[in-house]
């Protein structure tokens, strides 16, 4: 059996960035495809917030963790994958803060501009998810493209400052979690800037299958939702 089970849904890129980076480190994983089970009395008896990606571990204090930051933080520090998660405090801080902007910032515009495309069901109180006539609904996605331009520039301005990577020469998780978003964009056929292909296309060129494989799952449901609108 292996050591860390995942539990993942494979359109997700959340769930991606989990299963890149266990790829990228080398660990012994299973994965689990939560597709339709995240509400099941048993899934709910471990993860109450049903949410994915989620690892089974039997180290863990309740068996279980979500949230792919901290699955990523965990696993990096618990394994010595210095190489994803510098051991130095100083670099750590910045890869923990570009994580955070990431989530934090940048991804719920990108979830807001790409989940009514998706067809992913969106958050409460947000004008996606109210009774809004389609028109409204339609200029708040708009409005959450147009967002997306300034969080995504505070990268190269910011945490990669002329690094290849936010982690140096070699991706952090950091990088991985941001390429994972940056996946989603293409959905609503967003203008990725030219620092954001060169960056992505360098991430997988580094990772190879670690990524690929994963990305292909998330590729390859955008291109079905795609191809239903046409």
């Amino acid at each position: 059996m292996a050591a860390i089970k995942l539990h993942m849904l494979k359109p997700s890129v959340n769930n991606m960035s989990v299963r890149v980076f266990l790829r990228a480190g080398k660990l012994d994983f299973s994965e689990d495809d939560a597709w339709g089970k995240t509400r099941s009395d048993d899934f709910l008896a471990m993860n109450p917030a049903h949410l994915t990606p989620m690892i089974e571990s039997p180290e863990l204090p309740k068996g279980v963790m979500w949230e792919s930051c901290a699955i990523m933080q965990y696993l990096a520090g618990k394994h010595g994958l210095d190489r994803l998660y510098p051991k130095s405090l100083e670099a750590r801080a910045m890869v923990d803060s570009a994580m955070f902007y990431i989530i934090g910032t940048l991804y719920p515009y990108v979830a807001r501009a790409t989940y009514p495309a998706l067809g992913f069901p969106q958050y409460a109180g947000e004008v996606g998810a109210s009774d809004a006539d389609p028109a409204a609904k339609a200029a708040a996605q708009k409005a959450a493209m147009a967002a997306v331009a300034e969080p995504l520039e505070v990268f190269p301005k910011f945490y990669l400052n002329g690094k290849p990577f936010i982690g140096g020469a070699e991706p952090s998780i950091a990088d991985i979690r941001l390429a994972a978003t940056l996946e989603f964009l293409a959905v609503v056929d967003y203008p990725l800037p030219a620092w954001a292909k060169a960056f992505t296309s360098a991430i997988e060129a580094k990772l190879g299958s670690a990524y690929a494989e994963p990305a292909a799952d998330v590729r390859g449901y955008v291109a079905h939702v795609k191809s239903q609108k046409h």
